[in-house]
């Protein structure tokens, strides 16, 4: 699981005290004194996310009067945020909904469609049903999929916290066997028809910041503590927001594909220790905390997905994905604890969770963010041992296939069946 590092923003408006020193003498004064200088009052500045921007709210103006107020509420209810604290800051009338914004005298207002005249606004990304018609052979033709190997890994992988060795076993980095899945999984999508392109082709950060040059952010919030910090910043933030630019303005595909490999704790990190368990799960963006709600740009990234309806194909590919996954490995589910403030289960599908993680929060498109496997488990870590190759090989007494394929044909096959039922054919 990934935590978020939120730096929230201390304000203090002071304001000055004015004198004014009269002159009381028995002459007149030539000319009336002037009156004391009055400042008007700043806009606060916004709380944001980490290294976030202030949201341009006319961006959404686009979207006016296309979701139906009856959308808006059960998104917000069922997907996106955790309790009903969300309505602080975002005012649900008849026809609109009111968005708090960092001037508190101007909200951001969205007009609601009429029921039964909802309308889909501009997006880059384009859904099953309005792809061009193709042939069964060709169902991901044109499809423009950009795939996103999760964190950086090689020299990276221990600063990352994504690094870990077992005795005199080879080091296992999320970041260099995730890279190693894109590039298997890349030709099998492109045999299938779509577009495909890496977000990043090697184990280097996509983002041109460094640990160093984020001390400053970091000593901001932590002065006692600052080099941890400014390394996270570094892989957890700044190289997802590099990402996601190439992502939203460079790229601008149908989909994205977030390819990671989940871990179970152990404790002393010196000293990893492996489990039996196994399982599989599929992260959608939702389940905004009331904190992350209270954050200006993700009250605008909420608004966002909602309008451009980016949850319900989202929902349906993962479903789609985690279908082909199950058939292919029969790996068990996830499940977070009851009553999680963290996750919110997605159409009663055990393999569903939705998540607020920054790549599926920022990317302004579908993503299917995978976390299968368990890297520590006796057998997956057997199996990474392995390495790739073709074929099978007895690992942990069965027959088993390289982690790296079967993780590959098993996205590969899910999208394959989801685009092949619900696309038009010629």
């Amino acid at each position: 699981m990934r935590p978020r590092t939120t730096i929230p923003l201390l304000i203090v408006l002071a304001t000055g005290l004015i004198t004014v020193l009269v002159w009381k003498g028995r002459q007149p004064m030539s000319a009336p004194p002037a009156p004391p200088t009055v400042e008007t009052p700043s806009t606060p500045e916004p709380k944001l996310s980490d290294l976030a921007q202030p949201p341009n709210w006319s961006q959404l103006d686009a979207w006016q009067a296309t979701v139906t107020r009856g959308e808006f509420i059960e998104m917000m209810n069922s997907v996106f945020t955790v309790s009903p604290v969300w309505r602080n800051w975002f005012i649900v009338n008849e026809d609109q909904v009111e968005v708090k914004t960092s001037n508190p005298d101007v909200p951001y207002i969205l007009r609601f469609a009429a029921e039964g005249e909802e309308t889909v606004g501009p997006r880059y990304w384009r859904s099953a049903s309005s792809l061009p018609p193709t042939s069964s052979e060709l169902p991901l033709k044109d499809l423009k999929i950009a795939i996103d190997p999760g964190h950086i890994g090689g020299r990276w992988a221990k600063i990352e916290e994504r690094w870990f060795q077992v005795g005199e076993g080879s080091p296992v980095r999320e970041g260099s066997m995730t890279l190693e899945v894109a590039k298997l999984l890349k030709p099998k999508l492109e045999v299938l028809g779509a577009k495909v392109t890496l977000i990043r082709t090697e184990n280097e950060p996509v983002t041109s910041y460094r640990p160093e040059s984020l001390m400053d952010e970091a000593r901001e919030s932590n002065p006692d503590s600052p080099q941890k910090l400014a390394e996270r910043l570094f892989y957890r933030t700044a190289e997802i927001r590099s990402r996601a630019d190439k992502v939203n303005k460079e790229l601008k595909p149908d989909l994205v594909l977030c390819l990671h490999f989940n871990a179970e704790g152990w404790g002393d990190p010196l000293l990893p220790r492996l489990v039996p368990k196994n399982h599989l799960h599929l992260i959608l963006n939702g389940a905004y905390t009331d904190g992350e709600v209270g954050l200006e740009d993700q009250r605008f990234e909420i608004l966002g997905k909602i309008v451009e309806r980016i949850h319900p194909e989202e929902a349906a590919l993962a479903g789609s994905v985690a279908a082909a996954f199950v058939e292919k490995t029969q790996l068990p589910p996830y499940l977070y604890e009851p009553n999680s403030r963290r996750a919110v289960n997605v159409d009663n599908n055990p393999y569903l969770w939705a998540r607020n993680l920054l790549a599926n929060r920022l990317y302004r498109c579908p993503v299917v963010f995978l976390e299968p496997y368990v890297m520590n488990s006796i057998e997956d870590h057997a199996r990474i041992q392995a390495g790739d190759y073709e074929g099978t090989k007895e690992i942990e007494g069965k027959a088993r296939p390289s982690i790296f394929r079967e993780y590959a044909d098993s996205v590969a096959a899910g999208l394959e069946n989801y685009y092949q039922t619900r696309r038009a054919h010629e």
